[in-house]
């Protein structure tokens, strides 16, 4: 019975069990055995009735592969359906980051005032997913010129297969989305809220963007903490809150902290995208925090983010700085919390599994956001 084994394989101490009768032979050994100049395309023929008394050789034609370099490749080749590419491509879960600060805004306007404005706030809304629009889009084209996209399939140049077009589209909803935003500060007579709303893109531009593109230097999760926590929620809540009779509202405590969860449950999100994508930023110079601490380490900090949630929630209730029924409520998605904890924990090291926790974090994002929102809608 004759066995074919590459030589890579042997040289590396790697050979496939598939059945009790097949031999291993060690590194040292083959060494010894092959002499001169051997090419990476040779191939040893064992023969296994015979065993230790001989071993034979020839040249056959076996590639050489490494079987970390054969995972990694099944992976990325993976067959996905159109359909799933593209769903992934839009990100709609992703969206959620654009309703929950206007939202939770929106909320503590309510609670300080009593103005419900829904026509400023579908204008707002709609203004605000094309701003998320136009973050996605062009990270898209920037991760591609920089070749960090490079085998991520749901990129949406790669699915469109046009970057000239993906940038076009980025710029629109960018241009779009500013307009509305303007227009909107500019008709509440408030300029706070503008700057505010200015400061929060321009943390988008540079996390991304040319010759800043400050996320591959792992500063992408502070200053998504800024943008969609302090600068934007609050400055949702000046424009919702805002009338001919009161101008300037004042920012009270509840806003400020609200602003905080926000900001956190968003970052969070950030971190987690990162788990599955830590060989291919490494390889373009993307120091992300995965690529800093290893996955190992992150599941670790997304343990204690978790922690750390929750715990300046119940410090927020005891303070009686937010009301008791945002306390209580948001409570209830604890067990989401624990889910993205627990799961994180056991996956971080499968790229084909963990690439679901930033779903799950998008999860407890919106049902936090929208406890929250409640809690302070009901306080009133």
């Amino acid at each position: 019975m004759m066995k074919l084994v590459s030589l890579c394989d042997i040289s590396n101490g790697f050979v496939p069990k598939t059945s009790s009768t097949d031999l291993f032979v060690k590194p040292k050994r083959i060494r010894k055995l092959l002499r001169g100049d051997i090419s990476t395309r040779l191939s040893l023929v064992f023969d296994l009735n015979a065993k230790r008394r001989r071993i034979k050789l020839r040249v056959g034609p076996v590639f050489c592969k490494t079987y970390e370099e054969d995972s990694a490749k099944s992976y990325q080749e993976e067959e996905i359906p159109k359909a799933k590419l593209i769903w992934r491509a839009i990100k709609l879960p992703i969206y959620s980051v654009a309703l929950v600060p206007l939202t939770v805004g929106a909320s503590a306007a309510y609670l300080e005032t009593g103005l419900v404005q829904v026509r400023r706030y579908v204008t707002l809304m709609l203004s605000s997913v094309l701003i998320i629009t136009w973050l996605n889009l062009s990270n898209d084209v920037y991760d591609f010129d920089t070749g960090a996209d490079k085998n991520k399939k749901e990129s949406v140049v790669n699915v469109v297969g046009s970057r000239a077009g993906t940038f076009a589209a980025a710029i629109t909803s960018l241009v779009l989305g500013v307009s509305g935003l303007v227009w909107t500060s500019w008709t509440a007579s408030n300029i706070r809220a503008i700057l505010l709303l200015a400061s929060a893109i321009l943390c988008g531009y540079v996390y991304q963007c040319p010759p800043f593109r400050l996320s591959y230097q792992g500063l992408g999760e502070p200053l998504c903490f800024a943008a969609f926590g302090p600068f934007a929620t609050t400055a949702f809540y000046l424009l919702l809150g805002s009338s001919s009779e009161m101008r300037h509202l004042p920012l009270s405590s509840r806003v400020l902290s609200s602003s905080l969860l926000v900001g956190f449950t968003t970052s969070l999100i950030l971190f987690c995208s990162h788990f599955h994508q830590v060989e291919g930023d490494l390889a373009v110079g993307k120091f992300s925090p995965l690529v800093r601490l290893g996955t190992e380490k992150g599941a670790f900090v997304v343990r204690w983010a978790i922690r750390l949630l929750y715990s300046m929630l119940l410090l927020f209730g005891l303070t009686k700085i937010l009301p008791v029924t945002c306390i209580l409520l948001s409570f209830l998605t604890l067990p989401v919390g624990n889910l993205v904890s627990s799961y994180v924990e056991k996956h971080h090291k499968e790229n084909e599994k963990i690439f679901m926790a930033k779903y799950y974090c998008v999860r407890l994002h919106a049902l936090f956001g929208a406890a929250l929102s409640l809690g302070l809608v009901i306080a009133r």
